[in-house]
């Protein structure tokens, strides 16, 4: 136990994570199992709350597309079942500050391009802007997500805001 409580110290984590660092130490698996259940009875091993606070961590500090996130979180050891109840929701959950916090995915990809950007406006050459939409997309963002990103921020770089095909990609049909 003070193993479990001295790991979580420093941040919370994931059942498997204290599971592996027990396990490290040569805890029997009766002890490792004891401890983690108790643990989790007092509130301090809670999955879904980890994966609520570091996809709140990621949206102040770094943030990334819901893919990445979720990516991190399976490295972290969280059951695929948590993952998919929160699939269908927001991981952050509204705090006090929320107006610091990047709204949805558009926002959090904004929020990203801007970083990058940092006061720059979006280049008009193609090859630029798509280099950018894969910056993003290697940030774990899906295409249309980049896409409004990228037409957003021209919009509000461009005098006039004139969007006309700001991620290079033109949109074919009629």
């Amino acid at each position: 136990m003070e193993i479990a409580v001295r790991f979580l110290s420093t941040r919370p984590r994931t059942r498997w994570e204290l599971e592996r660092r027990l396990r490290r130490a040569a805890a029997t698996d009766e002890v490792i199992t004891a401890t983690l259940d108790r643990l989790a009875a007092m509130g301090y091993v809670d999955d879904t709350a980890f994966a609520r606070w570091w996809a709140e961590q990621r949206d102040r500090h770094a943030p990334r597309g819901r893919r990445m996130v979720e990516a991190e979180l399976r490295q972290h050891g969280v059951p695929r079942e948590v993952l998919e109840s929160l699939r269908g929701e927001e991981l952050v959950e509204p705090v006090l500050d929320a107006d610091s916090l990047p709204g949805g995915e558009v926002g959090r990809a904004r929020t990203v391009l801007d970083r990058h950007l940092k006061g720059r406006p979006i280049p008009p050459d193609l090859k630029a802007r798509q280099r950018i939409g894969a910056f993003l997309m290697r940030r774990g963002f899906d295409p249309e997500t980049v896409r409004a990103a990228i037409r957003e921020a021209a919009a509000e770089s461009t005098p006039g805001g004139s969007t006309a095909e700001p991620d290079g990609v033109g949109d074919e049909g009629p």
